[in-house]
């Protein structure tokens, strides 16, 4: 069989590119195919956790203020009667601060580091499937469109891996569904002119009123942010959970406006300051779709299902299911093709579950606790007024915490990720 690659990576976001950096710096000659062309805009808050910087860090990405990111120093936490501001902790995984940048400035930096190791990009290449062997039922390729005119064309390779998002067409392609008993979130935002473009702490609301039916308001499981960008814009948007009613009868457009109505006009949230349109997304969670490997198709970030039911950040995850895919990928190149190379692909999901397994279990765990209005209700009144309570709940939404190691708080999150039973 002629090979056009040794690996092709199905999509150019934070993963896709993520692994192809890896792989093409460990002399693996990856094909990059990317849908659109970049730079390209795409809907996400635009902000890391140290968590994520970590991952740019071991990228070798320059994460200076000069090199064009916005720092943050920590997260600003409200409810209707209650402001926090907690600095990231300082801890020996994570450096103590955040990120912001624009995803239309950030991913096409991630595309043009992938492409400077040596990975081969194609824009305007749309993966419509796999390509398997009819014998085996091994995926040796993937098959889609490409170009203005939408040719047909096929690429094949030992190795595939989906990096192409909430849609995951190509685990779909081979029967790989998600399964409907995860969380699933929705998320929508917009981009306005304001004073609090050069805030210091990106901020959570974490009271959100569904006030449709005056009548009835509801309290939503979810959250607001707000991520400064540091040229004159702030990135401001929502997140809600599947785990409430009021998931798939809910306007998330109609929510954004009512709620950022609701804040002080001196921030600059209204129709007038507005930059763009609103734009919207799904947040595939605690990995909703498995297996993340089976007969030669990897599932990486979102195409996974790895955004964090705590916080909604996927981010950081996909890098690290990247960093995790090419180590194994790499030494599986290493084998012949056969049982030997098997066994070290087939790790991957169990090094996958390991690092983030346990945490996402106690996320699904959370996001279904409040689902339930009043435990969201009794969470934001009464929570985080419990002062020995706020560490342990700001580390563990975040995912910022020392998992060996580290103080009492970062060993009593480890030790609920790893005593969480897995769902029945």
């Amino acid at each position: 069989m002629t090979h056009d690659a040794e690996v092709i990576v199905v999509g150019a976001g934070p993963a896709g590119s993520t692994v192809a950096t890896y792989l093409a710096r460990a002399g693996v000659d990856v094909l990059l195919l990317e849908k659109t062309a970049f730079p390209r805009e795409k809907v996400c808050g635009d902000g890391l956790t140290p968590r994520g910087v970590k991952q740019l860090i071991d990228l070798g990405l320059d994460t200076s203020q000069e090199a064009g990111w916005v720092h943050s120093r920590g997260l600003r936490i409200l409810t209707g009667e209650l402001t926090l501001e907690l600095d990231w902790p300082d801890l020996a995984s994570y450096p103590a601060y955040g990120v912001s940048r624009t995803r239309h400035d950030f991913d096409d930096l991630l595309a043009r580091t992938a492409m400077k190791a040596g990975a081969r990009l194609h824009e305007r290449t749309t993966v419509t499937g796999a390509i398997t062997d009819e014998r085996t039922g091994r995926v040796v390729g993937v098959q889609g469109k490409a170009g203005e005119d939408k040719r047909p064309v096929a690429y094949r390779a030992p190795l595939v891996l989906a990096c192409d998002g909430v849609s995951a067409r190509l685990a779909l392609s081979v029967g790989i569904d998600k399964d409907e008993k995860r969380p699933m979130g929705v998320a929508v935002r917009r981009y306005y002119r304001s004073p609090r473009h050069d805030d210091p702490f990106i901020e959570g609301h974490l009271e959100l009123w569904d006030r449709s039916d005056p009548a009835r308001p509801r309290l939503l499981p979810g959250y607001g942010w707000a991520f400064p960008l540091g040229d004159g814009t702030v990135n401001v948007g929502l997140g809600i959970l599947s785990t409430s009613k009021a998931f798939r009868n809910t306007d998330y457009r109609a929510l954004l406006r009512s709620w950022l109505d609701s804040t002080p006009e001196e921030w600059g949230y209204r129709e007038e300051n507005a930059v763009g349109r609103i734009g919207g997304a799904g947040l595939p969670m605690g990995f909703n779709r498995t297996p993340h490997y089976r007969d030669g198709l990897l599932l990486l970030g979102d195409a996974g299902g790895m955004v964090s039911p705590f916080n909604g950040e996927g981010i950081s995850a996909a890098m690290e299911s990247a960093q995790l895919a090419a180590e194994h990928v790499v030494q599986a190149l290493a084998r012949p093709e056969g049982p030997s190379r098997e066994r070290v692909l087939r790790r991957y999901p169990e090094a996958l579950a390991e690092e983030m397994g346990g945490y996402y279990r106690l996320g699904n765990a959370f996001a279904r606790a409040i689902g339930k209005p009043a435990v969201m209700r009794a969470a934001t009144k009464y929570g985080l007024r419990v002062n020995p309570l706020i560490p342990l709940v700001y580390k563990g939404l975040s995912g910022c915490f020392d998992a060996k190691g580290g103080d009492l708080v970062d060993r009593l999150i480890s030790a609920a990720s790893r005593l969480t039973p897995a769902p029945r």
